[in-house]
């Protein structure tokens, strides 16, 4: 009998982890910066576990009953919670309210939960036996669900189902209890009903997730959705209208079918081309291929080694036949090399030096992306360039993010570069903006022929910058004051309002 009570402590644990976890990872795909969303989800959440331990005190009678109850709300509200902010960040200007309306609502009553399972059993066990074996308990549920939420039940169950399941475990815990505790329940087949009841409600949402979930997405999304899947990493939806193909990383879009090519070409030929007879290629983020492909078309070029952090992206374009149409099956070429891995500490662990460097990573909308615009790991990319090499970095845009643009020209100068920035006008995006960089002169090459966009003509053009997208003041992006970030949120933000 101790064992199954110890055990629904730890059950109880986890699923008011994986609630905190959900609501924290839901505020990051759907808002952005990641930090700021987690500290403050977190922050409210202990908060109301605080005001839900306070509360207990004032529970003095049908303490059974009473955590049988609350056990059957935290189910059914922390159930369909990712359902509720799913559906409130599609179809109402709500969901900031309702996102910690709702974290503070679960934050109570899973405070609740351990002072009133801890006062039921301190019948059966002595005081110091019950506290460590229920704070040893809690932890450890805690730990399974910190555990289990990026490497299950994310990527395998996405956001919607996980939270219905965690649901449905503290309904089981209700239902259990009812026979525990039987003859310290008044009524235990007026509860075992209730709690068979919320267990069917959270039934039907699970089969009901997927349209759900698509409902949402169709909502969020001007065009058709024929892919949406959730990864460890981020939230990856591509979209179709007619010929156009669009994929979404957390909600942001990262390219068109239909003018990706200016895109990759300003990324790849301005500094590719220049390094005569150029062999070894790195290319950080970029999981589409798209950029390969690109690269593909130089015959010199021996091996392309892309490192992108998420497994399920480059995976997904290897595959997707649709996609590997788009990048012309270059995730698929003898010459690539795919890496999965976090590129600040893959350059740190791995040697070798490169002709040619393009930097293709997501813009800097959290610390975590951010991180990868610092003048540290701009030095730590420098020891990893050939004689004669180049790196071309995509750094958001020069008209709508003007200061986050030449932040990151400041920054890569600040570690020890020569630089070069340009833009590009891509219809999807507006003026695009780029840093080409080395460690001596450059003179624009002659790109290949047959591009879609980029020839002598237009590649002379790219270099200049009209005056409201000229250089303005501002401070090197550093691994611990990042101000692109700050920047960043300021200038998309303003732009937003």
């Amino acid at each position: 009998m101790a064992i199954v009570l110890f055990l629904s402590v730890f059950l109880i644990a986890a699923c008011g982890l994986i609630y905190e976890l959900i609501a924290g990872a839901l505020a990051s795909y759907l808002l952005g910066d990641s930090i700021l969303q987690f500290s403050t989800v977190i922050g409210a959440y202990l908060f109301a576990m605080g005001i839900g331990s306070w509360m207990s005190k004032f529970l003095a009678r049908g303490l059974v009953e009473r955590f049988i109850t609350i056990e059957l709300m935290v189910g059914l509200v922390g159930g369909f919670s990712s359902t509720v902010l799913f559906l409130a960040f599609a179809y109402t200007d709500s969901f900031r309210l309702l996102l910690y309306l709702m974290v503070l609502v679960i934050g109570i009553l899973v405070g609740l939960e351990i002072p009133l399972l801890m006062r039921i059993l301190k019948e059966r066990f002595q005081f110091h036996d019950l506290i460590a074996n229920v704070l040893t308990f809690d932890y450890l549920g805690a730990l399974g669900a910190s555990l289990l939420f990026p490497l299950v039940l994310v990527p395998k169950l996405g956001m919607v189902r996980s939270a219905l399941l965690f649901g449905l475990v503290n309904a089981g815990v209700a239902l259990w209890s009812t026979f525990i505790f039987q003859r310290q329940i008044g009524s235990p087949v007026r509860l075992r009903s209730l709690s068979v009841v919320v267990i069917a409600a959270l039934g039907v949402g699970m089969i009901f997730a997927e349209r759900i979930t698509e409902t949402a997405d169709a909502s969020l999304y001007a065009d058709e959705v024929i892919l949406a899947r959730n990864t460890r990493y981020q939230r990856i939806v591509i979209t179709r209208w007619k010929d156009d193909l669009r994929l979404f990383l957390n909600s942001h879009l990262q390219f068109s079918s239909r003018d990706e090519y200016r895109y990759h070409e300003a990324l790849v030929h301005p500094g590719l081309a220049a390094v005569p007879n150029a062999k070894r290629v790195l290319v950080l983020g970029g999981g589409d291929g798209l950029a390969v492909r690109e690269i593909l078309r130089y015959p010199s070029v021996e091996s392309i080694t892309l490192v992108d952090l998420d497994p399920e992206m480059t995976k997904l374009f290897r595959e997707h036949s649709l996609l590997r149409k788009l990048n012309s099956d270059s995730l698929r070429s003898s010459k690539v090399r795919v890496v999965n891995a976090d590129a600040f500490p893959w350059l740190e662990e791995h040697g070798g030096q490169f002709d040619f460097v393009a930097v293709d990573f997501p813009d800097p909308t959290n610390y975590g992306l951010g991180k990868l615009y610092t003048t540290a790991f701009y030095r730590l990319l420098k020891r990893h360039l050939a004689p004669g090499a180049y790196i071309s970095v995509q750094s958001t845009s020069p008209l709508f993010a003007r200061q986050s643009f030449w932040c990151i020209h400041e920054t890569i100068r600040a570690a020890g570069f020569n630089t070069w920035p340009y833009h590009v006008y891509v219809p999807s995006f507006g003026e695009w903006g780029y840093v080409l960089a080395g460690k001596g002169d450059y003179k624009p090459p002659r790109v290949p022929a047959g591009l879609r966009f980029l020839d002598q003509t237009s590649l002379a053009g790219l270099f200049q910058f009209p005056a409201d997208m000229a250089a303005v003041p501002v401070e090197p992006n550093k691994l611990n004051d990042q101000a692109l970030v700050r920047y960043y949120e300021k200038e998309w933000r303003d732009i937003a309002h």
